[in-house]
């Protein structure tokens, strides 16, 4: 079976972390808004972990509501971090306990797949005024730097440094750094001035973000800030990714691999991952307050602003 066989029964949801800024929510409705556009016939729901509305639990009860017994779902999420990893599947795998009939597929994170790299250098080469990869040797003289997101979780953070990596190899830059907006170093702040000691006059400071909010607007402020004491070196900042066209090819391909199933070939989705865990008693099915509670005690838990934070381990600090 393939996502264009999927009939009135089955449902797509996209699952994202949630942010306080209105911004990022609103961005994160276009990549189902995309998906709709592609896929008409299609029904597709997406849900915030926490901060945001709906959360998850709110979507799959719309799915469930409309008649739908099968349900894909994917993280909306750049990396397997804790919450892809960890949090999404318990909601998914308790909410699925409690709805006897109902069957939850959870498919893999965005990755590194080669749409999300060339929507990266698409924004990359915007930033400079390119709309093709230059000549070899055109960006010997420029710097990039990648801000990636920065999780307590290292091979995520690999991830990041790989991304920039391939970028720099493929788009011919004379250098590359990377570095992270919070959890893990070095931070944006301290980046830039390693950046700076390297002595090259053009810097692409480019955030690997889906979305807007007080992330992107604080790099930004970095950026900015490390402009105005050094007037000699050129900055420029590019984009983040939003619902481009690379990025809904590579939801679409996350959800064609969830609906198609596993094959020996293919890496585990991120649900088998978890299950696999569970088995083996490292990791515990817990009620993330994504999930549905009676209303005193979700008017309790967020009236001290969600101060689970430190124990995720992303408070953000910024160096």
């Amino acid at each position: 079976m393939n996502i264009n066989q999927l009939g009135a029964d089955s449902g797509v949801l996209i699952c994202g972390h949630g942010s306080r800024a209105k911004i990022a929510e609103r961005e994160f409705s276009l990549l189902a808004a995309g998906l709709r556009q592609r896929y008409p016939e299609l029904n597709v729901e997406y849900g915030f972990l926490e901060y945001s509305a709906p959360n998850i639990h709110m979507a799959l009860d719309r799915l469930v509501e409309s008649g739908v017994t099968k349900i894909y779902a994917v993280p909306g999420m750049l990396f397997a971090a804790t919450h892809a990893q960890n949090d999404i599947p318990s909601v998914l795998t308790t909410y699925m306990e409690k709805h006897p009939g109902l069957t939850i597929e959870y498919g893999r994170e965005l990755g590194l797949h080669d749409e999300m790299i060339t929507a990266f250098q698409t924004r990359i080469l915007a930033s400079m005024g390119y709309n093709e990869i230059p000549a070899m040797g055109e960006l010997y003289d420029t710097m990039l730097v990648v801000v990636g997101r920065g999780t307590s979780v290292t091979q995520a953070n690999a991830e990041a440094a790989k991304l920039t990596r391939i970028c720099c190899e493929n788009l011919g830059f004379g250098w590359s750094e990377t570095v992270y907006s919070g959890v893990t170093f070095p931070s944006v702040g301290r980046g830039l001035e390693m950046a700076l000691k390297l002595g090259y006059k053009r810097i692409v400071v480019a955030p690997y973000f889906l979305f807007g909010g007080k992330l992107i607007d604080r790099i930004h402020a970095y950026v900015d800030k490390v402009a105005s004491e050094n007037p000699n070196v050129t900055f420029l900042k590019a984009d983040y990714l939003r619902d481009q066209t690379h990025v809904i090819n590579t939801f679409i391909e996350r959800i064609e691999e969830t609906v198609q199933g596993p094959s020996s070939a293919a890496p585990l989705t991120l649900m088998q991952d978890f299950k696999e865990r569970l088995a083996k008693g490292e990791v515990d099915v817990h009620h993330h307050h994504a999930e549905f509670q009676p209303e005193e005690k979700k008017a309790a838990e967020h009236s001290h602003e969600h101060s689970h934070e430190a124990s995720h381990g992303h408070q953000h600090s910024h160096g």
